[in-house]
């Protein structure tokens, strides 16, 4: 989400999408797959649902958060219609163990309890954070975001980065659904109801500018930690 929004678009439809993957990867378990093609339906789930997003945007030059309003509702209203009131349940103990284990339980150290979520949390981090800050792929972002016109005049290929940016916001929400899921154990239709306001709100509290063209990665993981200790703790 802070790619996106200092790429000066947004995403509207995060939480919609992990209720969907989440669906998806419910389905694949009903199937008999096994806990690594249900993770690859969950990630592959979340980049189709935001290339579509990101198909919208650039194809047809529609402002992203009409476009992502519009497919929240198709995203929770098609995890709706598939599920209805019920629920699936009954996930391999590898799924639970992504979502509620510790580092210390796989490498045999029972001291170390760092959580997997969190693990993986900072590992996305820092290398997002040296994406963004260190290579021409970041400063082409921060680019778009502050002038897309001066952008594509500079030789940016604009709207490809759009779609590539909304591909990767959908694949990350597809990672949460799967590390959601393994955690509460079930998948439901209404799960992280209201979620994309929280990202929105980690994003723009961690000092990134709505309008596009600043911001840093340190300074949203710092929103993040106040938000989850004022939340959690």
């Amino acid at each position: 989400m802070a790619l996106v929004i200092i790429a000066g678009e947004i995403d509207i439809s995060v939480a919609a999408t992990v209720a969907l993957t989440s669906v998806m990867m419910g389905l694949a378990k009903n199937a008999g797959a096994g806990v690594g093609v249900i993770v690859l339906v969950g990630l592959a789930s979340g980049a189709l649902c935001g290339a579509l997003n990101g198909f919208l945007i650039t194809r047809f030059a529609l402002p992203s958060i009409v476009v992502t309003i519009g497919t929240l509702s198709l995203y929770r209203g098609t995890a709706l219609v598939i599920l209805g009131d019920g629920a699936i349940t009954g996930y391999p103990a590898a799924l639970s163990t992504l979502g509620n284990g510790y580092i210390g339980d796989l490498v045999g150290l029972p001291w170390l309890q760092i959580p997997i979520e969190f693990a993986i949390f900072v590992i996305a981090a820092i290398i997002i954070g040296v994406v963004l800050h260190k290579t021409i792929i970041g400063r082409r972002i921060y680019s778009i975001g502050a002038n897309p016109i001066a952008s594509r005049f500079s030789g940016i290929a604009v709207n490809r980065y759009r779609l590539m940016l909304f591909i990767f916001v959908g694949t990350f929400a597809g990672l949460a659904s799967v590390l959601l899921t393994g955690r509460i154990g079930s998948t439901r239709p209404n799960i992280a109801m209201g979620w994309e306001l929280d990202a929105i709100t980690m994003v723009i509290l961690g000092g990134v500018s709505i309008n596009g063209g600043s911001g840093s990665l340190l300074g949203v993981v710092l929103a993040i930690i106040v938000l989850g200790m004022f939340t959690f703790g």
